[in-house]
């Protein structure tokens, strides 16, 4: 969510296959390295394709943990008899067994977690807890969702460590091995844990200013991470690279994420000045003739989000699409039934999966992580197919710039 203002929305993506004849590659995605794990909302018409889900990975990564786990989340939320209390249990025979854990969440995250979903966590043997207040960086949180096993294995994406993110909400992640990726990865995951201990300390940390850029960002699997200045040297970063992403496109972007707002975050009732990083680059892009279609979820109707939606969605070369996902057959469920993945796929050829909305201040002032592929043929058409059959769902409507939409709660009914 957006740094410290959103923190109470949690989110979710749906997808529809409007064909059977589609065919869908399972587990031997282009590179071994990258497997797409995609979670779909329980009770809807959207399908699961042949490809593995968080809570089965999340099982089978703690399972074979033979010495060390570690974990970023932004908050933790399980209740009894879920899938995530599954995924916790095995972190927990994890611990059992002497692997060792560490556990790092966001300070904001703190007022967001299920109490005893926290003692369930601190008290698993072998587990090492620390709460980080990221916002004495920058104004920011750990909004990155990742885990890594072993130094060798990973995991990223838009699953928050939420019994809903497995069950009610549509989400996109990897899991990794390719080892530069892991390594860095893991790096981040140090390079937080130790800044965690200076904050608590009242010490100073240490600030980057210049990092590694790709050759060519079409060329080649890479991380990119965020803020900056906490992020590395020697890892790229979302403000360096994306810009030059987005320019490289050459026919058709498409883009699903759970908000899109072209304004800056700002503390409380504070003015959001016009943050034009990303709507820029896209605009600029529909100009040279690239097709862009931007899938956003209804939550995103607020406003004055909504106008600059609209704005966008005026401008030739540029779709827009609102997803509504229906309530549970249980009732209404708060920060649920929702799309909340974060991908986008250039030309057929690249996939970017990660966990930033596109809001001002998710790339530049918050821990986020964004994998992107170009050796990977049969990922970007797994995310493609994904996005034409949710584009092409019940789901998914186009923006209408006469209608004066009603804003979403994601709280209440």
């Amino acid at each position: 969510m957006l740094n410290v203002k959103l923190p109470k929305q949690f989110a979710c993506l749906g997808i529809f296959l409007t064909s059977l004849s589609v065919s869908y590659t399972a587990h031997a995605q282009g590179s071994s390295d990258f497997e797409l794990v995609v979670n779909i909302p329980t009770e809807t018409t959207l399908q699961h394709p042949a490809l593995q889900d968080a809570q089965t990975t999340w099982q089978q990564l703690f399972d074979g943990a033979t010495s060390e786990i570690e974990i970023a989340q932004f908050y933790v939320s399980s209740l009894p008899d879920t899938a995530l209390d599954a995924v916790l249990q095995s972190l927990k025979r994890a611990g059992q067994r002497g692997v060792k854990i560490r556990f790092l969440l966001d300070q904001k995250g703190l007022s967001l977690s299920n109490p005893d979903t926290i003692q369930y966590i601190q008290h698993i043997p072998n587990l090492e807890w620390k709460v980080m207040d990221f916002s004495k960086i920058d104004n920011g949180i750990i909004h990155a969702k990742y885990l890594i096993v072993d130094g060798r294995v990973a995991f990223v994406g838009s699953q928050n460590f939420d019994w809903r993110a497995l069950k009610h909400i549509h989400e996109t992640g990897l899991k990794i091995q390719d080892a530069q990726v892991v390594g860095q990865m893991k790096q981040i995951f140090q390079t937080d844990w130790n800044n965690q201990t200076r904050l608590g300390k009242q010490q100073s940390i240490p600030h980057v200013t210049q990092h590694k850029t790709p050759p060519q960002v079409m060329q080649g699997d890479y991380l990119l991470a965020s803020p900056p200045e906490v992020t590395p040297a020697n890892i790229y970063t979302v403000v360096d690279n994306f810009p030059k992403l987005i320019a490289s496109a050459q026919s058709n972007i498409n883009i699903q994420v759970m908000q899109y707002s072209p304004l800056s975050y700002a503390e409380g009732k504070g003015k959001r000045v016009f943050y034009d990083f990303i709507e820029r680059s896209l605009r600029e892009a529909a100009a040279r003739g690239v097709k862009i279609n931007l899938m956003i979820a209804d939550w995103n109707i607020r406003y004055p989000d909504i106008l600059w939606i609209k704005s966008l969605a005026l401008v030739p070369n540029i779709n827009i699409k609102i997803v509504t996902i229906p309530k549970s057959k249980d009732g209404f469920i708060p920060y649920a039934r929702v799309i909340h993945s974060k991908y986008m796929t250039i030309d057929h050829k690249t996939a970017w999966v990660g966990t930033s909305n596109w809001s001002g201040g998710y790339f530049e002032q918050s821990r986020n992580l964004e994998i992107v592929l170009n050796n990977n043929a049969d990922i970007t058409q797994n995310l493609d197919r994904l996005y034409d059959d949710l584009w092409q769902s019940e789901y998914a409507h186009a923006v209408d710039v006469n209608m004066p939409y009603k804003v979403v709660n994601p709280a209440k009914e």
